[in-house]
């Protein structure tokens, strides 16, 4: 006699990225975030604190600042989106959010797109006013074109907010997402070439830092600090790091966990 397997259910295709579903995200966290001002607070004031420090402590010796100056307007926004998304993210999950989201029609795509898009926005603001902040106000001494900066410093940030939602699918807690900051942030503090040129370390930490996307970050930076022109190894630095970006945005979409075990 034979027998009738039952069917099996065809796996859920992905959903494809909808601009409606997305925008809509974004306005949802962007509504979040205004109404809590110590996290605005955090984003867009707190890099421009830090380099106004920054200035004053090197208030003898200006060339020191011109020297790191330009790669910390990039750093400082890199860190800054990093912890808020990251922290964000996971909260949106461990509330209970995250599922109720997606078991609407959003998929994981508009999800992490429309974060990327509202804390994208904020990262306009906050790059904008370092960047203005540094150059017209604090007298950082740039070579080229300011808005080259600004582009360097927007990407850095972009490139935090990414990496914020990636790391944030690995967290069970907000203690746990920030405790991902030594291992995310601080290998490639140290390797950009921040502290000492990236040809001068050991050889094996120099490869290493020849695939961290902060130390292009920084290169752009220092192709500004520089050159008047637009150089070739700037185009570079900003292709790889929107490249890491948008690389490092796929991976959070594909691991992102609709709730936290």
């Amino acid at each position: 006699m034979s027998t009738t397997r039952p069917a099996t259910a065809a796996p859920t295709p992905p959903r494809a990225l909808n601009l409606s579903r997305t925008t809509a995200t974004a306005a949802r966290v962007l509504r979040q975030l205004h109404h809590d001002p110590r996290t605005i607070a955090l984003l867009i004031l707190i890099p421009c604190v830090m380099l106004f420090l920054l200035r004053y402590v090197f208030d003898g010796s200006a060339r020191v600042f011109d020297g790191i100056g330009a790669s910390l307007l990039g750093i400082f926004p890199l860190i800054t989106m990093f912890l808020v998304t990251s922290i964000a993210t996971l909260r949106e999950r461990t509330s209970g959010t995250l599922e109720r989201l997606l078991a609407m029609p959003l998929g994981k795509g508009d999800l992490i797109a429309g974060y990327a898009l509202a804390f994208g926005a904020l990262a306009i603001i906050q790059s904008a006013l370092a960047t203005g902040l540094a150059v017209w106000f604090l007298g950082l001494d740039v070579t080229g074109s300011p808005w080259l900066l600004l582009l360097v410093a927007l990407l850095d940030a972009l490139l935090g907010t990414a990496l914020g939602l990636f790391v944030s699918a690995f967290a069970a807690s907000e203690f746990q997402a920030v405790q991902f900051m030594p291992a995310v942030i601080f290998p490639q503090l140290l390797l950009c070439g921040l502290f000492t040129p990236r040809d001068d370390m050991h050889p094996v930490l120099e490869t290493v830092s020849d695939v961290l996307p902060m130390s292009y970050a920084v290169d752009g930076m220092n192709e500004v600090l520089k050159h008047t022109d637009m150089t070739a190894a700037f185009v570079r630095d900003i292709l790889i790091v929107a490249g890491c970006a948008l690389l490092v945005l796929t991976l959070g979409a594909a691991t992102l966990k609709r709730r936290t075990a």
